[in-house]
């Protein structure tokens, strides 16, 4: 009997679908192991889900950082580019914000009083100095405590600035040293602070000067710096730090706070600095066409850059 080749037809084709059910036999499900999860796995799966969020999490501290730091700068810098030149023309109109009874001046938030420089931090360093404290002036530059004194005065003109964002105006206030100059400019003068600690009773303004350190106290018991809680409302006292004393005071202050250490607000940076010399504030026109508004800065301020090397 000769042999017959058989060729398969397409209904003998298997059919795509695997069959349902039990294989035969009844045994099990050999896919099984890829359905149920072993604590491997699981752990895997919460691992894998913690990255994520911390992923997520960093690129939002990331995008935080950069607000804080850039933008906020970039709109504190403008706003402080107006009050700096709407200081100036009231100035070179006549204006003197400061001779204003002080129930007026408290009106006068968010507006420039006075120039503040620090030789310290260079000749680019120049910042107006606002009337309020608020979150709203501090955004424009640094701001004067309301109750505090006015530049000049016996008793404590204190200021007070941020250390990072918003124009960060004391970013760099701990790089200050004992006998540092700080020199705060009106509209009839210039007046010059010694940062406490250095000199003949530790308020001299020679940050060379032997045994200079800003721990060292003048004969009030002020120290050049001092770090404190934020609610340590006596360091910008009339007296800091002597709520006992009364008028008439015998020390013209300036203390500068800021928040401490960077990046949080935990604490409060504070600087002390005693006045040591002033100098009237010479007022000239260009003789050029356009009239604009000039003053000489006189040259013992002039030598305080010097002093620190820039």
């Amino acid at each position: 009997m000769s042999e017959q080749t058989h060729t398969a037809s397409v209904g003998d084709v298997p059919p795509l679908v695997p069959p349902t059910g039990p294989p035969p036999g009844g045994g099990d499900d050999p896919d099984d192991s890829h359905r149920r999860s072993s604590f491997g796995d699981k752990v895997r799966f919460v691992v894998r889900g913690i990255g994520q969020t911390l992923i997520t999490a960093g690129v939002v501290v990331l995008l935080f950082v950069v607000y804080e730091v850039y933008i906020t700068n970039f709109y504190a810098h403008r706003a402080q580019h107006r009050v700096h030149t709407a200081l100036e023309q009231q100035w070179e109109q006549g204006t003197d914000v400061l001779a204003l009874p002080q129930g007026e001046l408290r009106k006068l938030d968010g507006h420039g009083i006075a120039n503040l420089y620090i030789p310290r931090f260079g000749t680019d360093y120049a910042w107006t100095v606002v009337e309020g404290t608020n979150d709203a002036d501090l955004e424009k530059g640094p701001g004067h405590y309301p109750n505090s004194q006015l530049p000049g005065q016996l008793g404590d003109f204190a200021v007070a600035g941020h250390r990072v964002g918003k124009g960060e105006p004391f970013l760099n206030l701990d790089k200050l040293r004992a006998g540092d100059a700080v020199v705060v400019e009106t509209q009839t003068t210039w007046f010059v602070y010694c940062v406490i600690g250095a000199g003949k009773d530790n308020r001299s303004c020679s940050p060379g000067a032997r045994g200079a350190s800003l721990s060292n106290v003048d004969a009030n018991k002020v120290p050049g710096r001092e770090i404190v809680s934020p609610s340590a409302g006596q360091v910008v006292l009339p007296v800091p730090n002597d709520p006992g004393a009364t008028r008439p005071y015998r020390t013209g202050y300036l203390t500068m706070t800021t928040c401490h250490p960077k990046f949080t607000a935990n604490q409060r940076m504070i600087v002390h600095a005693v006045l040591d010399a002033q100098y009237p504030r010479g007022i000239a026109k260009h003789k050029a066409a356009n009239g604009k508004y000039s003053t000489a800065i006189p040259a013992p301020i002039n030598a305080l850059y010097t002093q620190v090397g820039h």
